[in-house]
This record gives structure tokens, sequence and C-alpha cells, in this order.
């Protein structure tokens, strides 16, 4: 493995712990989407995107349910108003 592929795995551990500890201390939910999001995109450039994506997705898809947000084409979760 390259040097720059190291480090783009380096920095994408450290944006989904970065996110998870957010997440875990209450930070804006947005903050954490954002560590998400910018894990997905140093993957993406580092062409390791489709080694994290389901990492990510799954991620945004548990931060949706605690905002009580069905995740993208999801159903709501039990007990949400329909919309």
């Amino acid at each position: 493995m390259d040097a720059h592929r190291q480090q783009a795995r380096e920095r994408i551990q450290k944006l989904l712990v970065t996110g998870d500890n957010r997440l875990k201390q209450g930070v804006a939910p947005a903050k954490v989407r954002e560590s998400y999001e910018q894990a997905l995109a140093v993957a993406r450039e580092a062409g390791l995107e489709e080694s994290v994506r389901s990492l990510v997705e799954l991620r945004l898809a548990d931060l949706d349910r605690a905002a009580g947000r069905p995740p993208p084409g999801g159903e709501p979760p039990p007990g949400a108003p329909a919309r």
C-alpha cells in the first residue's frame, strides 16, 4: 500500500472516531454528520470509497434515527408521525 493511501486510511479512521465521539458527547448532529461525510470524501479521493461507504452510511442512518428522521428512502421509525 502506498503512503498516500495509508495516510488517507488514517485520516478516515480519525474522522470516523471524531464523529463517534461527538455523537457520544451530545454535539450537534450537523457536526457529527460533517465528520462522517468528510471521512467519505477522503475515501472517495483516495479510491477507498467502496471499503468505507457502508460504514459511513450505517453511521448516518443511526444519526438520522437518533434525530427521529427516517433514513433516506426508508420508513419512519416506529411511533414517528407520518408525512
